[in-house]
Parts: structure tokens; C-alpha cells; sequence
């Protein structure tokens, strides 16, 4: 607890699932609790819940990050709040199922924007002050999506890819600040995640996956132990190393059969 006395964290898409198992676990460590999501009533929620089950203090930020203007509206808030973000955890993300030729255009800018571009805002306006401050801790929610492509979810693949390679990238440029980047990679998990992408009758989420709390309970030790991938449940890890190792073009196929939907 004195270790984190005063320390802040940030999470956007905190209203649900992995999101909102992930501000458990801050809470139960006494953090500030910066939350970030859409829906109002949905953070004042969990705020509550938060107070009511582990006295952790909140601040809720309602802000729609697929909006390009997001992030620097969100950072004004916060400095006209006084609030410094000394744990920045981007969880806000979507997927979208279907042959990229027939998808909604916005929806796939839209999906860009949140999985890529407010991610890569929002952690530019906020490590200077952590770099200042000589400490600081970014977690980017990616998934097992990154380390191959993905047919029927050509883009939301490509989003989780650029997120994994990003985070790589800069653990390795900010770690001389005493800064850690993570990207934590998870599986198929039970969040709600499949139902807004319209994955429920794939065959990649039959039989049983892995609960959002797991998730975010590895996720979360990961970060605090400086980890840069963390891939939750042995199943998920054994997949990761064994695609690279995979033909590209078989591994494709492969990919594109899990996502067909069952018949």
C-alpha cells in the first residue's frame, strides 16, 4: 500500500471486461482510479463498486476515443483536474468479423482510430510527464491476434499486430527513463468482446475460454513485474511461439477456418 499512496492510473475502456477487471486489481492495491470508457452510467457503476468493495477512490472521464479529438480533450481534463498519470493502461479496443470488402467503412476508421491512433495519442501526450518524473508503467491490451494475420478479421488482426510491435519498440526506447512498456496478449476470453465483433458462432470461441478476471489478474502481475508480452494461459503461449515457426500462407488458412462460423 505505501508504495502506491498517491500513485494514479489510468485505464480507458474501463466499463467492462477485461477493462473493468483491471481497475479490480488497482483497487485492491489502494491506486486512484482515473476511468475511461463511453457510457456514463457504467463508470459511476463500478466507481461505486470500487468504493463500496475496497475503498479505492475514482475520478470517471466519459470520453469516446474513436473520436481523433479524444485524446487531447481527455489529457485537458485530466490537468484541469490535477491529475497525474503515473500507470497509463490502453485497453480500449473493438474487433469487427466479416470479409473486409463487405464491412461498414466507418466502422473500420473507427476501429483504426480506437485500437491504433488514440492508443498512440494518448501514450504521446502522457510519457513526457512520466519520463519527467524519472518512473511510470504503460500496459497496451493487444491479444493473440498480433502474431498472425487474420481473415474475417483482416483489420482488427492488423490493429493488434501494430500494438505488439509498438510496445516492443518503445519498452526498449523509455526503459533508460525507469519507464516498462507491456503488451498483454491474450486469447479468446469471455468479455463481451465476441458479441460486438459478431464472433459468437465462430469456431474460435467454442468450448471453453478463458474468464476476463485470469485475464487481467496475469496481466496486471505482468505489468508490475515489467514484463513486455505477457500472454495469459499456457494454451495461448504455446500458439503464440508455435505461429512463428508456421508457412505464412498455410498458417493463414488456418486462421481463416477458426474464424468461419459454425455450421
Amino acid at each position: 500500500m505505501g508504495e502506491t499512496k498517491g500513485k494514479s492510473v489510468l485505464i480507458t475502456g474501463a466499463s467492462s471486461g477485461i477493462g473493468y477487471e483491471l481497475a479490480k486489481c488497482f483497487a485492491i492495491d489502494g491506486y486512484h482510479l482515473i476511468l475511461c470508457a463511453r457510457r456514463e452510467e457504467k463508470l459511476v457503476e463500478l466507481a461505486q463498486h470500487l468504493q463500496d468493495s475496497f475503498q479505492a477512490k475514482s475520478s470517471i472521464i466519459v470520453q469516446d476515443l474513436a473520436d481523433p479529438s479524444a485524446p487531447a480533450e481527455l489529457l485537458r481534463k485530466l490537468e484541469g483536474d490535477g491529475l497525474k498519470v503515473d500507470i497509463l493502461v490502453n485497453n480500449a479496443g473493438f474487433g469487427l468479423y466479416g470479409l473486409f470488402s463487405t464491412l461498414d467503412t466507418q466502422e473500420i476508421l473507427d476501429m483504426i482510430q480506437v485500437n491504433i491512433s488514440s492508443l498512440t495519442h494518448l501514450t504521446k501526450l502522457l510519457l513526457p510527464g512520466m519520463m519527467e518524473r524519472g518512473n511510470g508503467k504503460i500496459l497496451n491490451v493487444a491479444s493473440t491476434a498480433a502474431f498472425q494475420p487474420g481473415p474475417l478479421m483482416a483489420v482488427y488482426y492488423a490493429t493488434k499486430a501494430y500494438v505488439l510491435s509498438f510496445s516492443e519498440a518503445l519498452a526498449n526506447e523509455v526503459e533508460p527513463h525507469g519507464i516498462s512498456v507491456s503488451a498483454l496478449c491474450p486469447g479468446p476470453t469471455e468479455t463481451g468482446f465476441e458479441k460486438r465483433a459478431n464472433l459468437e458462432k465462430s469456431k474460435l470461441f467454442q468450448g471453453v475460454n478463458m474468464d476476463a478476471a485470469t485475464v487481467a489478474r496475469i496481466g496486471y502481475v505482468g505489468l508490475l513485474q515489467g514484463k513486455t508480452i505477457i500472454i495469459p494461459g499456457l494454451k495461448n503461449q504455446i500458439l503464440a511461439s508455435s505461429v512463428r515457426l508456421a508457412p505464412r500462407k498455410m498458417l493463414t488458412k488456418v486462421v481463416r477456418r477458426l474464424q468461419e462460423t459454425r455450421k
